[in-house]
């Protein structure tokens, strides 16, 4: 129970301030790089775009680039239940062997943001255009002509599927987890917009121009998180009795939160037009996507995956079954759960 709950809670911790759990591995640096004249999808240009990244392992080595989900950062991967898990000596993905990518979507990390100064002002972005910063920065900024595989975890797994269609020759292997390749629904998106609508109708949001954190946001988060993460068994195991339940929603209200209202509010919302599923047929790369049973966003029971997969050649599911040790939509946060088939996949998968 101790090991569980201690997992649970570092995830949770994870989630708020994505930099706090994270080890140090050879060669790791973080760095920004600027992208010159970045058009926004809505036709907006910004002069200079930041890019923030933290890359580590052998430079000469295969790439693998690894995409973080919403709010969070790069080096936020780098948490012992994730980069712990991954990236040591003689791990599936050995920085001795491969240099690996972890960069900072726009509106997170050392990444341009809403909370630089813009606030509201902040170009309405997209997933199409974090897809296309990260494009932007591994060519230009790091000049690689092409990579090993791409592995992202919740947002970073839909951009994963943006990534395959948008640049089919550009790499090896796709493992998108924690994600599906259709557009925003049900559970998934009404309880964003909740956290969306409780931001804009906070008085203290003003519109964005706030002079202290509406205090919505964090209540709204954690209402969020509870309700679209952890699993059904794992949240009973951590909460069997009110009591027990009381004593974890009181831990989370109080608990220090570092996260930016008009941030966040952009990040939920660059969602909004999601939807990949009709360019599947684009996809080139090896294919394994990883979901979890109790998955609370992605749900197995809606069928998408099984029909979208139909349509990709050489592509599979890797679907992790539901247990009190899992954690829904943050199972797939903890490498233990799929490394191995990872490590297996990057061996094996035919280099193009």
């Amino acid at each position: 129970m101790y090991k569980f709950l201690t997992v649970c809670l570092s995830v949770w911790m994870l989630w708020q301030s994505p930099t706090v759990l994270a080890q140090t591995f050879p060669h790791q640096k973080s760095e920004v790089w600027i992208a010159k004249d970045f058009r926004f999808h809505t036709g907006e240009i910004s002069p200079a775009l930041n890019i923030g990244y933290t890359t580590l392992g052998n430079p000469a080595g295969e790439v693998v680039v690894i995409l973080h989900g919403t709010t969070g950062t790069g080096a936020g991967m780098l948490n012992p239940a994730f980069g712990g898990e991954l990236f040591g000596p003689g791990q599936p993905l050995d920085a001795s062997k491969y240099f690996i990518v972890l960069p900072d979507a726009i509106g997170t990390g050392k990444s341009s943001k809403p909370s630089d100064g813009l606030r509201a002002q902040f170009p309405r972005y997209n997933y199409d255009d974090m897809v296309s910063a990260q494009y932007r920065l591994l060519t230009e900024g790091l000049r690689l002509k092409r990579v090993r595989m791409i592995l992202g975890n919740s947002m970073g797994g839909m951009q994963t599927w943006l990534w395959g269609i948008q640049h089919p020759e550009f790499m090896d292997i796709l493992a998108p987890m924690a994600s599906m390749p259709s557009e925003m629904s049900g559970r998934n998106w009404l309880m964003r917009r909740l956290i969306i609508d409780a931001i804009r109708k906070d008085p203290d949001w003003m519109n964005g121009n706030y002079t202290q954190q509406p205090r919505s946001l964090q209540f709204a988060s954690v209402f969020y998180a509870i309700g679209t993460n952890g699993g059904h068994q794992g949240l009973q195991r951590l909460a069997p009795t009110r009591e027990k339940a009381d004593q974890l929603l009181n831990q989370r209200l109080s608990a220090p939160f570092a996260g930016d209202a008009n941030d966040h509010l952009y990040q939920w919302e660059a969602s909004r037009d999601y939807n990949p599923l009709d360019q599947l047929e684009k996809i080139k790369a090896t294919l394994l996507a990883i979901n979890s049973a109790d998955d609370e966003r992605n749900p197995p029971e809606l069928n998408v995956m099984s029909k979208a997969l139909s349509r990709i050649p050489n592509a599979r599911l890797l679907l992790i079954p539901a247990s009190d040790q899992t954690a829904g939509h943050g199972t797939t946060g903890q490498a233990k759960w799929w490394k191995h088939e990872v490590g297996a996949l990057i061996q094996t998968a035919p280099r193009r």
